[in-house]
């Protein structure tokens, strides 16, 4: 299975994060062998890989719209994925407990678009494309002041440093 440049962000995020650029190239993880189960099995949602997948290629590609091109055209892919299901809420012994009525094919779909939502409602501008200009990876900031640009300081802010080092060595004094 490819090696992803970037895990550990909220559903919504990495779902749109299973395509990312590798020297130039596309790869998504969900056309390598067994990286769609892997990844249902990292995020611990059930459901067919064949019955799935398109679902979720479906709603990354409605996420990574509304995120690099938002408005009402990029939102109506994000709600037809929302139409899939529904919330219900029930009091259990003092405890508020919420079920998902949704077509077992699009839980983990609904589920991903359901986490873009709650990322909307805690902080919105927290949601971030990084910085690099070839990479096209997402983000949710957690940084205390909010300032961070890259997707990984190891990957993408190293190669952001070095180019400008390098171009400040290579710009003569006047």
């Amino acid at each position: 299975m490819a090696q992803r440049p970037l895990v550990g962000e909220p559903l919504s995020l990495d779902l749109v994060n299973t395509q990312w650029v590798d020297r130039g190239r596309t790869v998504d993880l969900f056309d390598e062998p067994d990286g769609l189960r892997g990844w249902l099995t990292e995020h611990r949602l059930s459901g067919d890989p064949a019955s799935v997948e398109l679902p979720l290629r479906q709603t990354r590609a409605a996420l990574r719209r509304v995120l690099e091109q938002p408005g009402e055209q990029a939102e109506r892919g994000v709600n037809t994925v929302l139409a899939r299901g529904a919330v219900r809420y029930s009091l259990h012994q003092g405890a508020v407990r919420e079920h998902h009525d949704v077509d077992p094919d699009w839980l983990p779909a609904w589920l991903a678009v359901n986490d873009y939502l709650d990322l909307l409602r805690q902080r919105p501008t927290r949601i971030r494309r990084c910085d690099h200009p070839t990479c096209v990876l997402h983000f949710y900031d957690t940084s205390r002041n909010g300032t961070r640009r890259w997707c990984s300081m190891d990957g993408c802010g190293s190669r952001a440093k070095a180019a400008r080092h390098y171009q400040r060595q290579r710009t003569p004094s006047a």
